[in-house]
């Protein structure tokens, strides 16, 4: 049995010249699931004991959902071109800003979001890996949702699936007619739901100070190494693929595994210390 993708408009809603996407739904619906988990982490510990000019207020949620989204379209658009594409920007350095011809990079976008939070830290003086240990949780919903749009999109399809799969699907926009992987719902399962659900578990009990952050890069680099097994790499990109064994977006992953583990290692020796100052 073979599934076809089922055509999906990309357009949701048509109102006179106005065209309201897929797309931009399920950025906005990213946008309020941060809002909405967000707000619930303000119960969590050590933000809810916070007082006086420190404490966790809902603004700080406003605040940092503002330069978050600054972060992810500032830093998934230079890091797609820098990334995936370096020489092609290079020649046309203007297009950089031609946003609405798509290209974003998770990994860029994801440095974009460090750095605005660093910015959100710094003006509001809360300690940075206090404020990313927050934000933590609440990503992977909003990851959810941008793999929804993905296969909405019919983009970012996965490679050609076994005879046997029983939801290998064709994507006619590939322009081939073999069943591939839907690796878009794969990744939204793996770096979507069950990352959400297995950091928002381990999230929920007052941890040592950087240790939810460092789990996060654990569990996305880890998930999404995976998922790039199933996923089609992009077609500019195949060089790397073929010479290496891995794809780009396996490649970015590694420092992100990596850069995991030495912040658990940190934070696990930091509160070790603390500990010991105590005693």
């Amino acid at each position: 049995m073979v599934l076809t993708y089922p055509h999906i408009d990309p357009v949701a809603l048509q109102l006179g010249p106005v065209a309201i996407h897929w797309y931009g739904l399920t950025y906005l619906a990213a946008f309020g699931l941060f809002m909405w988990l967000a707000t619930l982490r303000l119960k969590h510990q050590p933000y809810a004991s916070v007082q006086g000019p420190m404490a966790w207020t809902r603004k700080d949620v406003e605040d940092i959902l503002f330069f978050g989204v600054l972060g992810v379209i500032i830093g998934g658009r230079l890091g797609y071109c820098l990334f995936y594409k370096p020489a092609y920007y290079a020649q046309h350095p203007l297009e950089v800003f031609f946003v609405w011809q798509g290209g974003m990079s998770f990994h860029g976008g994801m440095l974009g979001v460090i750095a605005a939070q660093w910015w959100f830290a710094h003006t509001r003086n809360k300690p940075f890996w206090q404020v990313m240990d927050f934000v933590a949780p609440c990503v992977p919903t909003g990851l959810a949702s941008g793999r929804v749009g993905n296969f909405i999109n019919g983009e970012l399809w996965g490679r050609q699936a076994p005879d046997w799969l029983p939801w290998g699907m064709i994507f006619p926009q590939s322009g081939a007619s073999f069943a591939r992987h839907p690796s878009q719902i794969y990744q939204f399962l793996l770096e979507g739901l069950l990352l959400f659900v297995l950091l928002w578990l381990y999230a929920r009990k007052d941890r040592a100070v950087g240790k939810v952050s460092a789990w996060f890069l654990i569990g996305y680099g880890a998930f999404r190494f995976i998922a790039e097994f199933f996923r089609e790499p992009d077609a500019h990109l195949m060089w790397l693929k073929d010479s290496t064994g891995l794809s780009m977006g396996q490649w970015l992953c590694v420092p992100m595994i990596v850069a995991g583990a030495l912040l658990w290692l940190w934070a696990q020796r930091r509160a070790q210390g603390a500990v010991a100052v105590r005693a």
